[in-house]
Parts: C-alpha cells; sequence; structure tokens
C-alpha cells in the first residue's frame, strides 16, 4: 500500500465532508426561505484494483441531491397573493430577460407595474381568460403564457351581452288591452327595470314592461329608459304558459323563451326567459347581467384552481388570468437557479404545463405559503456527524504524513 496513496485517501475524505458541510450550511441558512428544497450530500466510493499481495486506496466521491418533490409546511398569510401549491407542480415564472423557470415560492406581490412578482423579482405567468375565454395550453412548453398584471384588471369596459331571467307573472292581474308600438306601453300590467351596459362601459337602464293581454298570454316590451319611451319598443314577444297540472305554470312549449335586441351603443343582447312562471304569486323579477362599467381594482382573489379575479371597485367581479402549473417527470433532478428556482435539463425530463387540478397537477392555496423542507434538528446532526468525520480523515492523513516521515529517516 502507497503511503502517498493513505494521504491521497485522507484528502478525498476531507473534501467530501467539506461539500456535506456546504449542503448542512446552505440548509440552515434557508431554513426560513419560502419554498426552498433541502439539499444532502451523498457519498459513493472510488475503488482502484489492486494486486493479490497489496492494496492500493482508493477515495470517496460526493454527489449532491435535491429534495425538491418533498413537500414543506403551509404558512397562512393574509395576504391573498401569497400563493401555494397542494400537491404536485411547480409557478412558472420569468426573469426580467423572459427566461422562464419553475419555483414553489409563491410570495407574489404587485410590483410598481402591477405585475406579481415573487421575493427574488420573478414575474408570475398565466394564461389570459378575460372575456370568457379558455385558458390556451401549450401541453409541453411555456407558449401562450402572460405576466399577470393586476392594473391591467381594472378599468375594462365589458358590454353586456346576455342575462338570465328569474320572474313570476301575476295570474290573477286584468287583461289589459295591446300596448301601442309606436308611443310606448300606454297599458301594461307590472313594470321593471335593469341596469346594461354599452360598448365603453356606459350604464343603460332598460324599462321591462309585462302586459296581460289574454288568459295565460303576456307581452313582454323592452324600451329604453334614457330616450324617455319615445323611440318605441327595442324588443317585444308575447309569451304563453301552460297552466295544466304538467305543466304547473311553466312556459308552453309552442312559447318564445328569450328577447333578443340591440343595446343602444352597446352589442347584441338576450334575455333568457326560459325559467320564467305564471303562478298564484305577485309580480316578481330578478335578472343576473354581464356586462360592467370601468373600474379601478379594489382587491385580488384566487381561487383554488388558479383563477385570478379582480374585485372592482364598483363591486364587479372580473376572472381575467388563470395561473400556469408545470411538472417534470423527475422534479429531484432538476437544476436549482439563482432565487430559489428551477430550470429543465436531459435528466428532469421535459417541462408539462397545465393548469392547477388538470394531470396530476395539484391546487392552489391563496393565502399561504409552503415553508422550507429542511429540519433543522436532522442538519444540525447531520453537522456534527460531518465535523467528526472531517477529524477522523485529518487524523488518517496525519498518520501517513508521520510515516512518511518515518521513511524519509531511515537513513539517519
Amino acid at each position: 500500500m502507497s503511503l502517498f496513496g493513505v494521504m491521497r485517501t485522507g484528502v478525498s475524505g476531507m473534501s467530501a465532508q467539506s461539500n456535506k458541510l456546504s449542503t448542512v450550511s446552505d440548509n440552515i441558512a434557508n431554513v426560513n426561505t419560502t419554498g426552498y428544497k433541502r439539499a444532502s450530500t451523498e457519498f459513493s466510493s472510488l475503488i482502484l484494483k489492486s494486486g493479490s499481495g497489496n492494496y492500493d486506496s482508493g477515495a470517496v466521491e460526493t454527489t449532491v441531491r435535491y429534495a425538491i418533490s418533498d413537500a414543506g409546511n403551509l404558512q397562512f398569510t393574509t395576504s391573498t397573493t401569497d400563493l401555494a401549491v397542494q400537491g404536485n407542480g411547480f409557478f412558472v415564472v420569468q426573469d426580467p430577460q423572459g427566461n422562464n423557470f419553475l419555483t414553489r415560492a409563491g410570495s407574489f406581490v404587485p410590483d410598481s407595474t402591477g405585475n406579481l412578482v415573487n421575493a427574488a423579482g420573478f414575474q408570475l405567468m398565466g394564461y389570459n381568460i378575460q372575456n370568457g375565454a379558455a385558458p390556451v395550453v401549450a401541453a409541453n412548453g411555456f407558449g401562450n403564457l402572460q405576466v399577470i398584471n393586476v392594473n391591467q384588471m381594472g378599468l375594462q369596459a365589458s358590454p353586456s351581452t346576455k342575462a338570465t331571467v328569474a320572474a313570476n307573472l301575476d295570474p290573477s292581474a286584468a287583461i289589459v288591452a295591446t300596448p301601442a308600438a309606436a308611443a310606448g306601453p300606454g297599458n301594461y300590467t307590472s313594470k321593471t327595470s335593469m341596469v346594461t351596459y354599452d360598448n365603453i362601459g356606459n350604464a343603460v337602464t332598460l324599462d321591462v314592461y309585462a302586459a296581460k293581454t289574454a288568459a295565460n298570454t303576456w307581452d313582454i316590451e323592452v324600451y329604453n329608459g334614457a330616450t324617455a319611451l319615445t323611440t318605441g319598443p327595442s324588443a317585444a314577444t308575447t309569451f304563453t304558459f301552460d297552466v295544466t297540472a304538467v305543466g304547473k305554470g311553466a312556459l308552453a312549449t309552442t312559447s318564445p323563451t328569450s328577447l333578443a335586441f340591440n343595446i343602444p351603443g352597446g352589442s347584441a343582447f338576450t334575455m333568457d326567459m326560459s325559467a320564467m312562471t305564471q303562478v298564484a304569486s305577485a309580480f316578481d323579477f330578478k335578472a343576473t347581467v354581464d356586462g360592467n362599467a370601468p373600474s379601478a381594482v379594489e382587491k385580488v382573489n384566487i381561487d383554488k384552481n388558479g383563477v385570478v379575479t379582480a374585485v372592482l371597485e364598483n363591486g364587479t367581479q372580473l376572472p381575467s388570468y388563470q395561473i400556469a402549473l408545470a411538472t417534470v417527470p423527475s422534479p429531484d433532478h432538476l437544476t436549482p437557479e439563482v432565487g430559489n428556482v428551477y430550470s429543465t435539463n436531459l435528466d428532469s425530463g421535459t417541462v408539462q404545463v397545465d393548469v392547477a387540478g388538470k394531470n396530476g397537477l395539484g391546487t392552489i392555496q391563496s393565502g399561504a405559503l409552503e415553508d422550507s423542507n429542511v429540519d433543522l434538528a436532522d442538519e444540525l446532526t447531520s453537522m456534527i456527524e460531518s465535523q467528526r468525520s472531517f477529524t477522523a480523515n485529518s487524523k488518517a492523513f496525519q498518520t501517513g504524513a508521520d510515516l512518511l516521515d518515518v521513511v524519509v529517516n531511515l537513513k539517519r
């Protein structure tokens, strides 16, 4: 056995323990870092071929591994833009140069321009779902993703296009003459109003008149209240009801089920009247109308599917983005990058992108952050073990050096 081999093996052992101490110190330093994943140093032996009578000492090499797939505990906060992934998946983020990365660090806040960024300055990415659009997902890449900006979610005018009506017409009401179409309804049984929005967000109040013209027969007309009823009806339809035991006051099968017209200055508009009834009760009219006037964002809500909804100051709620989640076949082989983010490589496999709750991805918890998965007690124990091992390897090196001194001094 070579004395130089003893010394080299001792140096190899000290170097390996130094690597382990480095990962331990990193883990301890990041014990409170949101979304941090513990690093560990694994050892493997390097054996040199030896003859039958001699043993050639080898060495030890280290491999650093990351427990990326091990989730940390959730810590709840009061901010709706603090996000955590419950289950598989990573947030997709982007650096200022436009490069995409994966992360579990979800401490996002709006920056000066309204972009949601985390503590390391990475921007949160998602799909635009404004005006009811479905997310266009590129399954194996980051295509169609946008930076989520909360400022752009406000001051958006959305024209009204439909209303869902739940109404009841009083069957005991007296029959009236048919309203005069040119000058407005001179005779009507019941009246109500609803607010709609034109193409630039102006409120347009529409008056709805119901006139009982015969038994189980009603004319319903819609007028533009802003014109003082001088332009005539913008919509007029006759509805009939089935009062037999089978019908139970619902619309007859031959009756229309909707009203269609154009909102002044706005879009084509449809009132769904299919749920309207004529039962023994007073007149009642409730309408759920889409569209909104422009307004500033008061707050942002995020649901478990990652849908980012802007709550405007006027009370309107606008779903605007859906947060993207991504995963890879082997998360523990992702490459750690500066800023607590990860990039893909050949060992991790190709990135797969979708939205929360689909294709094996987890859900999103708003108002929570994922803690580091570092166990401080384990790290302190590993630090002591590594310290003792480093000392033992230094003793082996020292012993080899002392024996080498003996060999050098044999001639004296």
